[in-house]
């Protein structure tokens, strides 16, 4: 907590228990959720806090660069603290989105990018498909 605490007064955010909350969640999880499950994660455990609490302080984290947010064809956008540039997949059943650990994506983006006439900031490659739960139902 005081890691946490520390690091959003270095970015300038005045230091509050629902932002301490969120951030944390974030970093305790690779569920990638989004605004409406953090809310409903912390709501017990932080019962002051509002649903728009968290997405105006998912923005201000977004803004400062501690939270990704993604884009997976959903209504809602979903949020990692992993703000490195990296794939995902996505199941097109239950709606799971998981990191993917594969350096040759990564490589192939690398190898892209020279041939471009394109200043590239980061890019996001998302598989879309059916994970292992949902093809063994």
């Amino acid at each position: 907590m005081k890691e946490t605490a520390q690091l959003l007064r270095e970015k300038g955010l005045k230091v509050t228990p629902q932002r301490i909350a969120v951030y944390n969640m974030l970093l305790g999880t690779t569920a990638h959720p989004n605004a409406e499950m953090i809310y409903k994660t912390l709501e017990p455990t932080n019962p002051t806090m509002s649903l728009a609490t968290v997405y105006k302080t998912l923005d201000f984290f977004k803004q400062l660069g501690l939270v990704q947010e993604l884009n997976v064809g959903e209504s809602s956008s979903r949020y990692d603290a992993v703000v490195r540039c990296h794939p995902h997949t996505v199941c097109r059943i239950c709606g799971r989105v998981d990191d993917l650990h594969m350096d040759a994506l990564t490589e192939v983006a690398r190898k892209l990018v020279p041939d471009l006439d394109f200043d590239v900031e980061c890019e996001q490659l998302i598989l879309y498909g059916i994970c292992k739960e949902c093809q063994e139902k």
